[in-house]
C-alpha cells in the first residue's frame, strides 16, 4: 500500500512536499474554469490543485457535464495546472453512504462512480471524501451504528473496485470532528483505514485536516494537528490547510492576523510529516470566507498572503 505513494517520491526516501489548493474557494464566487484556473495558476502562481465536485457536479445534464469538463480541461492546460485530486465539497457534504436509506445510499453509491469516471478524465489520481454521515438517529442507537459503519465499509470497498477498473491509483477519506461524521478521534480513524483496507482494490488512504478531530474527546492527541500528521503521514497524500484556532471555529487564512493566535505553524507540519515517514504530500489549502463584508472582500488578498506564507517553506 504504501508503495503505491513512494513510487513518486525521491529516491533518497526524503519528503518531497508540494503546495495547492482545494477549489472550494471558487464556489458560487469564480464557478467559471478560465477565471479559477486563472487565480491558480497566474494570481497565486501554484501548479497543484483539488478540483471540488461543486463545480462538476455528476448530477448535472450530461450536455453541461461535457461542456464543463472541456472548459476546465483547456482553462489547467492554460494555466499550466495539475488536477492531482478530486473531493467532494461544501454543498456536498451530505449523509452519502452512510444515509439511513438503502435507494439514498444507492443512489449516492453510483454518484460516486460517475464522479470518478469524471476524476480520471480530469487526470485526478485519486479522489475522495468524507466517509459518510450518519443521521442522530442512526448515531445514537448503538445497534444501527454498527449496521451502519459495516454497511459504509462494504460500500467504500466496492468503490475501491469501480476505481482500480478506471485506473484511479487510490481513494481516500477525510477524518472529520463528531461521531456520526466519522473518524473523529485517530483511533476510530485508524478503525476505518484498516476496516477498508482489509479487502481493497486500491489503496483506501486518508487526506488530514488539521483543524479536525473530537474537541470533546479524552484524548488530547485527537485536537493536536502535529499528532494526527505524525500518526498518518505516510498514508495521507493530501493535507487540507487552513489555520486553526483555539475554538476550532473556521477555515482561516494564514494570514498575520490569524497566525498569531493560530496553531498551525510550518515547521511543526513538516517535521511532523517527517517523524511519519510520509514520503510525499501536497500540502492544499482549503480556506474559505463567509459571504460576509469585510472577508467576501479578502479571498484573494487572504489567498495570496497564505501562498506567500507556505512559500517560504515548499518550494517546488
Amino acid at each position: 500500500m504504501n508503495g503505491t505513494l513512494a513510487t513518486a517520491a525521491h529516491s533518497d526516501g526524503a519528503l518531497r512536499l508540494k503546495l495547492g489548493i482545494n477549489c472550494g474557494f471558487a464556489i458560487n464566487r469564480f464557478p467559471e474554469p478560465e477565471v479559477w484556473a486563472r487565480i491558480v495558476g497566474e494570481v497565486l502562481g501554484l501548479r497543484y490543485c483539488q478540483f471540488v465536485a461543486d463545480l462538476l457536479n455528476p448530477f448535472w445534464d450530461e450536455e453541461v457535464i461535457a461542456d464543463q469538463l472541456a472548459r476546465v480541461k483547456e482553462a489547467t492546460q492554460r494555466y499550466g495546472i495539475v488536477i492531482e485530486t478530486t473531493f467532494t465539497s461544501a454543498f456536498t457534504r451530505v449523509n452519502h453512504l452512510l444515509h439511513p436509506d438503502p435507494l439514498v445510499r444507492r443512489m449516492w453509491f453510483n454518484w460516486f462512480k460517475r464522479f470518478f469516471k469524471l476524476s480520471k478524465e480530469l487526470g485526478a489520481i485519486g479522489s475522495g471524501s468524507h466517509f459518510g454521515i450518519m443521521s442522530v438517529t442512526d448515531c445514537r442507537d448503538p445497534k444501527r451504528y454498527t449496521e451502519m459503519l459495516r454497511e459504509g465499509v462494504r460500500l467504500w470497498q466496492e468503490l475501491t473496485k469501480v476505481a482500480s477498473d478506471l485506473g484511479l491509483k487510490f481513494l481516500m477519506f477525510e477524518p472529520m470532528s463528531i461521531p456520526r461524521e466519522m473518524g473523529e478521534t485517530i483511533a476510530k480513524a485508524r478503525m476505518l483505514y484498516e476496516a477498508v483496507n482489509e479487502n481493497a482494490a486500491v489503496p483506501f488512504l486518508m487526506c488530514l485536516d488539521v483543524d479536525h478531530g473530537d474537541v470533546l474527546s479524552d484524548d488530547p492527541r485527537d485536537t493536536d494537528p502535529y499528532a494526527w500528521l505524525e500518526e498518518f503521514g505516510s498514508i495521507t497524500p493530501v493535507v487540507h490547510m487552513k489555520q486553526s484556532l483555539q475554538d476550532k471555529g473556521g477555515h482561516w487564512p494564514f494570514t498575520d492576523e490569524y497566525n498569531r493566535n493560530g496553531k498551525v505553524h510550518p515547521k511543526p507540519v513538516i517535521e511532523a510529516l517527517k517523524r511519519s515517514g510520509a514520503r510525499e504530500v501536497t500540502l492544499t489549502l482549503e480556506i474559505s470566507h463567509r459571504e460576509r463584508r469585510p472577508f467576501e472582500d479578502r479571498v484573494l488578498s487572504d489567498l495570496i498572503e497564505s501562498v506567500r506564507y507556505w512559500r517560504a517553506y515548499v518550494r517546488e
